[in-house]
């Protein structure tokens, strides 16, 4: 029987796909935390940087690419304590059919993700 996915799931679905992602482009995951409200969600190495990532899932029809900036620049300052790099990647989530309906346990979904973003 189908459901709707519970925050912490789609939390977990937005955290594989930012993880797929950092996998690709050659990071190293020196740690990973998947509890919400526990930031940053992936600290990662990559060319001798370290970096920290934060992961939002976000439904519609909220942007997945809209972040917080007050939020973002505390945690950049911690980030500058371990002169880590700050990102910030939103991942859109939607049922497979219909963008705009949530997503289901045990159907397709669609994501919107463009990457991750700089905090600078």
């Amino acid at each position: 029987m189908s459901y709707k996915l519970s925050h912490q799931e789609l939390h977990n679905l937005a955290m594989n796909v930012v993880g797929k992602d950092m996998e690709a482009q050659g990071f190293e995951f020196l740690g990973v935390n998947s509890k919400i409200g526990k930031d940053p969600q992936f600290v990662g190495l990559k060319n001798k940087d370290l970096h920290f990532v934060i992961v939002r899932a976000i439904g519609y029809p909220q942007d997945a690419n809209a972040y917080d900036p007050i939020f973002m620049q505390t945690i950049k300052q911690h980030a500058n304590t371990f002169e880590a790099k700050t990102y910030y990647a939103g991942v859109g989530l939607g049922h497979g059919t219909d963008y705009a309906k949530p997503v289901l346990k045990d159907e397709d979904y669609t994501q919107v993700y463009k990457g991750l973003q700089e905090i600078v």
